[in-house]
């Protein structure tokens, strides 16, 4: 299944996590932080301005990017988790 976002929605795979720390001990899940960065798999067409016209999003599918702690919408989708969130939460795309 493919996830197509509306308006400026974007959807987002987070990137897997370190399961190891600085100073190699190996984390358990509970103790492992959720990262903060991904990989964007679909974009919507854009925020709709007052006289109709669109604004075209600023990041393109497969990109990676960064966004805030708490940003999005978490999904299940065909067993993968997957974030749909605003454009304005992603913070910055990482070339």
């Amino acid at each position: 299944m493919r996830l197509v976002p509306v308006g400026d929605k974007v959807v987002v795979r987070r990137v897997e996590a370190d399961r190891k720390s600085c100073g190699g001990i190996y984390l358990p899940d509970t103790a492992a932080e959720k990262p903060h960065h991904g990989r964007v798999l679909s974009v919507g067409d854009g925020c709709r301005l007052g006289n109709g016209a669109r604004v075209r999003p600023q990041v393109v599918e497969g990109d990676r990017v960064l966004f805030n702690r708490y940003a999005g919408t978490e999904v299940v989708v065909d067993g993968e988790e997957l974030l749909i969130m605003n454009e304005e939460d992603i913070l910055a795309v990482v070339r």
